[in-house]
């Protein structure tokens, strides 16, 4: 069964924001002290510019004090509410709501674990009405942000003319490690401090129209015998959270980006050169070329994702919606034009939506 048009969500608005302190690659090298020129090159041949992070402390030596598990934890739950905070009131404000109209609140991080969720503590924070829904989706990493989307798209459908929010908050720097190793280099060299929401509403529109698109379809394509290449565990040595990625992983999501691709513009009567926006992930350098050589885009089809890597780093779980701001930013999309988002992330997996303005 088809969703009624006038019941497909429609995004509303977007909004993102960064933690206060941001560093070039060398400053990053330098703060921590690496001289490994194997290391080094991971950094400085990223395609990133500068990222937001929030460090741990100098040691007074030059160099910078290893933080324990719990520190980190406090890392996460400060920065996830600041910027979370900061992400939703710029979302309101360009879809032109109040938090007041807000019914639905989902909140994505895989960054730190909350108990309440990141929802309830945003909901007290910011003074939200206590009858607001929430919902959170933890650990599922750089994907989960169209996961959420793909939940949320079907909350608004089942409640018309109601406000939702999905906000992707990822304190970053609170997954970081210290130590020599390669594993850790890749990590470190990637990823920064970030928080985008995007809001969504059902039903017709109003006297004015958005500026957003309808949401039209979801589809997901999860790589199993992947399971292991992107994942954040225990480490016993250090006694904390460590995240892994794979060398392998760019080719691995760029050979299953055409089938998933595929199977979102099965039955819609559309190709691939029918889409006018393309939002993936800032997944990293090799994940982004790996994807356009298998999907055949061009540089310019993801100027958004390269622009969000270069300034940004890889913000997991709401880098899409960075690009998704750009895109608003730009005001080239037309009306009846047609946009994919892609997020890729552990599992393995590959989420993708289809949109139209």
């Amino acid at each position: 069964m088809t969703l009624a048009a006038e019941l497909r969500p429609r995004a509303l608005g977007v909004g993102t924001a960064v933690t206060s302190t941001s560093y070039t690659q060398q400053e990053v090298l330098d703060a921590f002290e690496i001289t490994d020129p194997k290391i080094r090159s991971v950094f400085l041949n990223s395609a990133i510019d500068r990222r937001h992070l929030t460090l741990p402390p100098p040691d007074g030596k030059g160099g910078r004090v290893p933080e324990p598990q719990g520190d980190l934890l406090d890392k996460h739950k400060a920065k996830a509410i600041e910027m979370g905070a900061e992400a939703l009131r710029a979302c309101l404000k360009r879809a032109g709501a109040e938090l007041a109209e807000l019914r639905h609140l989902c909140c994505v991080t895989s960054t730190g674990l909350l108990t309440p969720g990141l929802s309830a503590l945003l909901i007290k924070e910011l003074g939200i009405d206590r009858h607001c829904s929430r919902s959170d989706i933890v650990g599922m990493g750089c994907n989960a942000g169209l996961n959420a989307l793909g939940v949320v798209a079907g909350w608004t459908a089942a409640h018309p003319g109601e406000l939702a929010v999905v906000l992707c908050a990822e304190a970053c720097s609170a997954a970081y490690a210290i130590d020599s190793t390669m594993r850790t280099a890749v990590v470190n060299s990637l990823f920064g401090d970030g928080a985008s929401a995007i809001a969504l509403r059902s039903g017709p529109d109003g006297v004015a129209d958005p500026e957003g698109p309808r949401i039209l379809k979801f589809a997901s394509c999860i790589i199993p015998d992947a399971s292991d290449a992107m994942r954040y565990d225990w480490d016993r040595e250090q006694g904390r959270f460590s995240f892994y990625l794979d060398p392998q992983i760019p080719y691995v999501v760029g050979a299953h980006a055409e089938l998933v691709v595929d199977r979102l513009l099965a039955d819609t009567g559309l190709r691939r050169g029918d889409i006018s926006h393309w939002l993936v992930h800032s997944g990293g350098k090799k994940v982004i070329d790996a994807v356009v050589v298998n999907l055949g885009l061009t540089r310019y089809d993801v100027r958004h994702t390269v622009g969000v890597l270069r300034d940004y780093g890889n913000v997991s779980s709401g880098s899409f919606l960075f690009s998704y701001e750009r895109l608003l930013d730009e005001g080239v999309a037309e009306p009846g034009e047609y946009g994919v988002l892609m997020t890729m992330g552990p599992g393995s997996t590959i989420e993708t939506a289809l949109v139209q303005w």
